[in-house]
């Protein structure tokens, strides 16, 4: 009898059955609960991968993830970059720079439009609501950055978004409640030392300057640091794709600019310049849009994965090497005070860093190390007694 209670009762722990046996004695009944991939449909299933251009990073481990998304940020934002400053190099486009924010944003959103068709999750998950906002702080932050460079030298714009870590903190305490350690504060002050004395060293050497674009861009960094914590918030709370949030925040910002321009009539006159030099001004405007959006997708990967601070640090190391580049390609005044500035930011981007793997680095203590120096002569002595 006990030999047929045990076989019984192997019989119903098997995996993958729903048995009701009855015998003599008892009953007998074996549940067992499908896994979450058998339940899920293919079609909810898609929502929690992670796809850029096609590719679904959810399949690589966490290190592999890493390395592809910032590989698409450095590679596409550096080309990005260079294309920018060569248009605004076009002798008289640099009053236009809203007019190349809209044509930006139209492409951005031609580009989400056929990627979110070749995608089989097609709806919309995000609030309307929440779209608008993220919209205006996205319209806020391109244009304003792309005006500044009207007013301002490219490497100094470049400098001013590396230090966005600093709004980003702040937006991270009142939007999301996050708390930083003193390492966070002391990356973020000297982010701030460097951005001042690079303003500094700019406002000496460029006979150009302005204090006009050094407010722009100000207020395009805040806007920046807002929008980072308000997209994490908003992809982790409702689980949007990316696809979906380039399209509805671009396209509502296309209709945010155009409205603007049209009622302080600036589209005419930028639309009559730009006819004039279809290829400076749209043939790059085109590569330049191409490579925003690869890179933003990158961006926006990096955030739903690993957070807004993370991504924030990736683009700002990118950042740091398109200044060099800035300086190698286009010819523009320098002074080694550039140089001592863009260190100091350099070491608050190693600080944010490391304080983001503290676990990994640790450095041992002086009394950790004396504690284990006592440790060890006890050990020593409990040995040679035994």
């Amino acid at each position: 009898e006990k030999q047929t209670e045990d076989n019984n009762s192997t019989e119903c722990s098997e995996p993958g059955t729903m048995d009701l046996k009855f015998t003599s004695s008892r009953k007998y009944i074996s549940i067992s609960v499908p896994s979450k991939s058998q339940t899920m449909s293919p079609h909810i299933k898609s929502v929690d991968d992670v796809v850029v251009l096609g590719m679904n990073l959810s399949k690589f481990s966490k290190p592999t993830q890493f390395f592809i998304c910032v590989s698409g940020v450095f590679m596409f934002y550096l080309i990005y970059g260079y294309l920018q400053e060569l248009i605004f190099s076009v002798e008289g486009f640099k009053p236009f720079g809203w007019y190349l924010t809209l044509v930006q944003f139209g492409f951005y959103s031609i580009f989400g439009l056929i990627e979110l068709q070749l995608i089989q999750d097609k709806r919309r998950r995000i609030p309307g609501k929440t779209y608008m906002i993220i919209a205006f702080l996205t319209v806020g932050t391109m244009g304003l950055s792309n005006t500044s460079l009207g007013y301002l030298n490219y490497p100094t714009q470049v400098i001013f978004k590396c230090c966005k870590l600093i709004p980003v903190m702040i937006g991270g305490v009142f939007i999301q409640g996050k708390r930083y350690n003193i390492v966070d504060v002391s990356a973020a002050l000297c982010m701030s030392l460097g951005l001042i004395w690079f303003t500094l060293a700019d406002s000496t050497v460029a006979p150009n300057f302005n204090l006009t674009g050094v407010v722009l861009i100000s207020l395009a960094l805040c806007a920046d640091a807002v929008i980072g914590n308000v997209q994490e918030k908003a992809m982790k709370l409702h689980n949007g794709s990316n696809s979906e949030m380039v399209l509805y925040s671009y396209s509502i910002g296309f209709v945010y600019i155009l409205f603007g321009l049209t009622c302080t009539s600036g589209l005419s006159p930028a639309v009559t310049f730009c006819s004039k030099h279809p290829v400076q001004t749209y043939g790059y405007a085109f590569l330049f849009s191409l490579t925003g959006y690869f890179g933003i997708s990158f961006v926006l990967a990096l955030i739903k994965i690993f957070g807004a601070l993370l991504a924030v640090t990736v683009t700002t190391g990118r950042k740091a090497m398109t200044i060099v580049l800035s300086f190698l390609f286009f010819a523009k005044p320098f002074t080694l005070q550039y140089v001592w500035s863009g260190l100091l930011v350099v070491l608050g981007i190693f600080l944010n860093v490391y304080s983001k793997n503290m676990d990994k680095f640790k450095l041992p203590s002086l009394l950790g190390l004396w504690k284990k120096s006592v440790e060890e002569r006890k050990s020593r002595t409990l040995s040679q007694t035994v």
